[in-house]
C-alpha cells in the first residue's frame, strides 16, 4: 500500500445552524469516515472550504481531527495557498499538530511559470520533514503543473505524491512514464479513479467516499487484485453518485446528500450558495436510486 493510503476522503468542514465550524460533528464524522473505508482524511482541502476558514479554525480543526482518528488512519492537512510565505508559516504550525502529511495546491489566481511552480514547492518542501502531496487542479487554479515540472519536483525526498485533477488521462499517462515508480500517483477526480489506476494510479482523493467509501475501496481492491471485471461493474453502479456530486460546485452537493443521508454537516460559506431546488432533486434522486436513503 501507498505511504497514504489508496483511498483518501476529502472532507467537507461540518457547520452549525450559524455557519460556525462544528468541533464535534468534526470528529464523528472523521471516525464515521474512517470505519466507513478511508484509510485517510485530507482536512481543509477545497471540499473542506479552506478558502473561507480562518487559520485558527483550520489549526483547531486539523488537530481535532488528529485527536479523532490519528495513529489509526492518515490524517493530511492542506495548507496550500498563493503566498509560499504564508503556505510555509502554516505548514510549520500544523507540522506540530501531528499530522501525516501535508497537500499542497498549486497557487492559484496569480498563475506562476512553470519555475516559479517549482520554487514555491520546492521553498515549502524545505521547510517541513512531513511527506507531501501536491495538487494538481487547473479548473480551480488557473494553471496546470505539467509532467516535466512533477519529474524535478519528484526528486525532492519528501514530495512523494501527487493529486492529479487535471481530467486528462493522457496526462496522468505522462506521470507515470516520467516520475519514479514509487510515486504515488491519486486521481482527484472519482469519475477517472479507474482510468487513472489502469495507468499506473495508487488510488484516489475522493469526495463520494463521503456516501460510499467501503464501495470505492472495494472496487480498488478488485481492480489490483486484477478483477477488471468486477471493478468496472463497481465504478459502473457508482458513476451516478460521481456525476451527481459535481452537478455545481463542491463540496455544494456532497454537504446537501450528506444531510440528506442523515449525517448532518450544516451548509456552506459565502461566496459558495446552497443548491438549487432542480439541483437538490437530481441529488436525491441519484440516492434513493442507490438506496443510500
Amino acid at each position: 500500500m501507498a505511504q497514504f493510503g489508496r483511498l483518501l476522503t476529502a472532507m467537507v468542514t461540518p457547520f452549525n445552524s450559524g455557519l460556525e465550524v462544528d468541533y464535534d460533528r468534526a470528529a464523528e464524522l472523521a471516525k464515521k469516515l474512517c470505519e466507513g473505508g478511508s484509510d485517510g482524511l485530507v482536512v481543509c482541502g477545497t471540499t473542506g472550504e479552506s478558502p473561507t476558514l480562518t487559520t485558527e479554525e483550520k489549526l483547531r480543526l486539523i488537530q481535532v481531527v488528529v485527536d479523532a482518528v490519528g495513529g489509526e488512519a492518515i490524517v493530511l492537512a492542506g495548507t496550500g495557498s498563493n503566498c509560499t510565505a504564508e503556505t510555509v508559516e502554516l505548514t510549520q504550525a500544523v507540522q506540530r499538530l501531528g499530522v501525516d502529511g501535508i497537500m499542497l495546491v498549486a497557487p492559484y489566481y496569480n498563475k506562476p511559470s512553470q519555475e516559479g511552480l517549482y520554487q514555491h514547492f520546492r521553498t515549502v518542501a524545505e521547510s517541513t520533514s512531513l511527506p507531501i502531496m501536491i495538487y494538481n487542479i487547473p479548473g480551480r487554479t488557473g494553471v496546470n503543473i505539467l509532467p516535466e515540472t512533477m519529474a524535478r519536483l519528484a526528486e525532492i525526498p519528501n514530495i512523494v505524491a501527487i493529486k492529479e485533477s487535471s481530467g486528462n488521462l493522457e496526462q496522468a499517462v505522462a506521470l507515470r512514464r516520467l516520475l519514479p515508480k514509487e510515486f504515488a500517483i491519486y486521481s482527484g477526480d472519482d469519475s477517472l479513479t479507474l482510468p487513472i489506476l489502469s495507468v499506473g494510479g495508487t488510488g484516489v482523493v475522493s469526495v463520494a467516499s463521503h456516501l460510499v467509501g467501503r464501495q470505492i475501496q472495494d472496487m480498488i481492491e478488485a481492480y489490483l487484485k486484477g478483477d477488471v471485471a468486477t471493478a468496472a461493474k463497481l465504478n459502473g453502479e457508482l458513476m451516478p453518485l460521481f456525476k451527481v456530486l459535481f452537478v455545481t460546485t463542491n463540496p455544494v452537493p456532497v454537504k446537501l446528500a450528506l444531510n440528506m443521508v442523515g449525517c448532518p454537516v450544516g451548509g456552506v460559506r459565502l461566496p459558495l450558495v446552497e443548491a438549487g431546488e432542480a439541483e437538490a432533486e437530481a441529488i436525491r434522486k441519484v440516492l434513493e436510486e442507490m438506496h443510500l436513503v
